[in-house]
């Protein structure tokens, strides 16, 4: 059972989405708020709940507004009828980004996006560790949004204000910092960063030699002074 709370100003949103809820088993409702301060006020009160569905454009406290003063934020959908927020949106780490009207079946999309990144029981009964079943992330390129699934990229270089992200087949220019991706990315526990310039996938390291990793695909990235003790350490543990 994932506790939710919805943060939206227009009261036919929140009836939606309070009746989504109630269709869907494993969700309780803790609160549905007409606005971001109420929203604010619920959370610096100590309430916590493990989902929020937070609109974008409401007065006096925008979502957004709301996310970055939130000192830790639950897993967050947001629900809004603006499609260019989504970038902003997701350098806040976001699971998932509904557009309005969006029916049940995309609702329940998002739900179980949020499952996926949720701890799951280990056989022991021990909790696992949070670590998703998927790395399917959006990012934006150029003026649209695409899917990346980070199982396939090799690695991310840092150009200045925009980022190369590399798969086998594909090359993506991100404007984005190599920081704000790494933060994305810290719940996949391949990532490592070894340069200050490169984040690399360990899943797709064929050698490593003189301080350079040699990838899938003929694809070398080097391995920083200042980095090289961190990371070595980390493979001992693969």
């Amino acid at each position: 059972m994932l506790t939710c709370a919805i943060i939206d100003d227009d009261e036919i949103n929140r009836l939606t989405l309070e009746h989504y809820v109630e269709l869907t088993p494993n969700l309780k409702l803790v609160a549905s708020l007409a606005d971001g301060i109420a929203g604010l006020t619920f959370f610096q009160e100590g309430n916590h709940v493990d989902m929020l569905f937070l609109d974008i454009e409401m007065p006096h406290l925008s979502g957004l507004e709301l996310l970055r003063v939130l000192t830790d934020p639950p897993e967050v959908i947001i629900t809004t009828a603006r499609q260019d927020f989504a970038v902003d949106a997701f350098e806040l780490s976001v699971t998932d980004y509904l557009v309005k009207p969006f029916d049940f079946a995309r609702f329940t999309q998002a739900v179980q996006r949020v499952q996926q990144r949720r701890p799951v029981a280990a056989p022991t009964a021990a909790p696992a560790a949070d670590i998703p079943t998927s790395a399917d992330l959006f990012v934006k390129v150029n003026s649209r949004m695409v899917r990346v699934n980070f199982d396939e990229v090799l690695y991310v270089e840092a150009l200045s204000d925009y980022v190369n992200i590399v798969t086998l087949k594909h090359k993506y220019i991100v404007y984005t910092t190599l920081k704000a991706l790494e933060n994305r990315l810290s719940p996949f526990p391949n990532y490592a960063r070894v340069h200050r310039s490169y984040l690399l996938n360990t899943q797709h390291i064929e050698s490593i030699e003189d301080n350079t990793a040699n990838l899938h695909g003929g694809h070398f990235v080097p391995i920083g002074k200042s980095y090289q003790d961190s990371f070595y350490k980390s493979l001992q543990r693969i």
